[in-house]
């Protein structure tokens, strides 16, 4: 995380004391986590003032979320950012509940990817700085709220108080965010039943564990190159308990003994915690100028690291309508979409994460439906729709338009021949802006007034192309599709609707 810099606009206020510090800028989020981070580039990206707040002094350097999926490799591979991730390991199994899950689609990264989060936020905070991003960590928000056609904030920090007058405010600040509170969004749903506790712990011999479920409890392990064993452990019967801190190392040590019969209190603790299957929702993402995203929206059991990978797909529904927004190209209506698109993903995700609590913290009486569902997910349908569910490639906005079958979807993977060149469509979403995907020579142009928001390309696919032959397809910067057609009937609707009106 960079360091914190000194406030434009700072003056000794009348007697010689220090007046607080203010800053103007357009768009203010707090939170510097992998999802403010992306939603801060994302804006940047989009030629917004960006200024993050964060609380944290530096980076993190704890392990939390691990898993990448495959619609979050799609999302990073458009903003060329997975050459700065490396090569993280492939695993094409993952999991739906502790049952054995083959998560493999068609496209470029089937499966899950193993990227500790202390990566995917370096690379993202790299990515956000590069594009000119304000980060001012040691910052705690104290006090947020809106101002006429403004926000105005203050963040208390070493050097005191920082005053932010911002035109909008986004809030990534976590499951408990102080944002959240400070507004008093309502977030209905119920708090923890039961719990997993977890660390990292080294100087361990323990076998590697697969969500083995034994007669006393869950348990998991596995070591990693590094010699350090991951441990996780659920007690049957046992509930979750108010936590205000995190557990003790003892406390994991006491479950995993009584839950395997093995010993780990000699080893060491790089670190501990629990998770419990809380489940919240916002009742909105937005509050007039401010907005949610990532766990300040949603409050779930971060089971098959899916928790992360909603958050960094909210991030990337609302940067780009955002952007439009403050630059006046787009009217404000556009972000009540970002609202109705993802609160809907957010409320089918956690239903998902509840079942699969239940499925994997419920002592004998899940047996039967565990069962059950063990002959389900060998059908080849129902394998297929839990992974879509799962990896985010499924996801499918309610777009008005003519019925295609790639309305509201995203774009799928392939190459396009174009200009004497063969580019893949992640590649082709890498300009800023929209996109007009024209194919096979129809006849379809881009109507005058849209050329500074939407990029159009013309090209040929192969046979049996994911998105057909023919045809043209409009393309929100999100890789979702607004508009499909064979004739202009209905396009500049779309790009009106999703761009703002035209421009002479």
């Amino acid at each position: 995380m960079a360091p914190d810099s000194a406030a434009d606009g700072a003056e000794p206020a009348p007697g010689g004391t220090r007046r607080p510090d203010r800053l103007d800028t357009q768009v203010l989020v707090v939170g510097a986590g992998p999802v403010g981070l992306m939603l801060a580039a994302e804006l940047a990206r989009g030629g917004v003032d960006v200024v993050v707040v964060e609380r944290r002094k530096g980076p993190s350097t704890e392990s939390r979320a691990s898993t990448l999926h495959a619609r979050t490799m799609e999302i990073l591979d458009a903003r060329e950012l997975l050459p700065d991730v490396g090569t993280p390991p492939n695993e094409p199994r993952g999991h739906f509940g502790g049952l054995p899950l083959d998560l493999t689609l068609p496209g470029p990264h089937p499966g899950q990817w193993k990227v500790p989060q202390t990566r995917t936020e370096a690379v993202l905070e790299e990515w956000a700085l590069s594009l000119g991003v304000d980060i001012r960590c040691g910052h705690e928000l104290a006090a947020a709220g809106e101002v006429g056609d403004h926000v105005e904030a203050e963040a208390v920090g070493r050097d005191g108080v920082l005053r932010l007058r911002a035109r909008y405010l986004v809030a990534c600040d976590g499951e408990d965010s102080t944002v959240r509170r400070l507004t008093g969004a309502g977030f209905p749903g119920h708090d923890a039943v039961r719990e997993l506790l977890r660390a990292d712990v080294e100087g361990i011999d323990v076998p590697d564990r697969r969500f083995q479920r034994l007669e006393r409890g869950l348990a998991v392990a596995w070591r990693n190159d590094r010699g350090v064993t991951r441990v996780m452990a659920h007690e049957f019967g046992s509930t979750a308990r108010p936590r205000t801190s995190a557990p003790s190392f003892e406390e994991v040590a006491t479950v995993w003994k009584r839950v395997t019969g093995e010993d780990i209190s000699g080893g060491t603790p790089l670190w501990v915690n629990s998770f419990g299957d809380a489940s919240r929702q916002l009742a909105s993402y937005r509050h007039g100028r401010i907005l949610f995203a990532g766990d300040a929206a949603h409050r779930q059991m971060p089971i098959g690291g899916q928790a992360l990978n909603l958050g960094l797909q909210d991030a990337f529904n609302l940067g780009w309508k955002l952007a439009l927004t403050v630059r006046g190209q787009a009217p404000e209506s556009l972000l009540d979409t970002y609202h109705e698109e993802r609160h809907a993903v957010g409320r089918r995700v956690l239903a998902d994460i509840e079942a699969q609590a239940l499925l994997l913290l419920g002592g004998p009486e899940a047996e039967p439906l565990r069962a059950l569902l063990g002959e389900l997910v060998a059908l080849e349908e129902v394998r297929d729709h839990l992974a879509g569910m799962i990896s985010g490639l499924d996801v499918r906005y309610p777009v008005p338009g003519p019925a295609h079958p790639l309305l509201g979807a995203r774009l799928p993977h392939t190459a396009v021949r174009t200009g004497g060149r063969e580019l893949t469509t992640a590649e082709l979403l890498r300009p800023r802006g929209g996109l007009l995907l024209v194919l096979g020579g129809t006849g379809v142009r881009l109507p005058g007034g849209w050329a500074d928001r939407v990029t159009a390309v013309a090209g040929e696919v192969g046979p049996g192309s994911p998105t057909g032959e023919t045809g043209a397809l409009l393309v929100r910067p999100d890789g979702h599709v607004a508009w499909a057609g064979r004739t202009e009937d209905g396009l500049a609707e779309a790009l009106e609707r999703w761009f703002g009106p035209a421009r002479n």
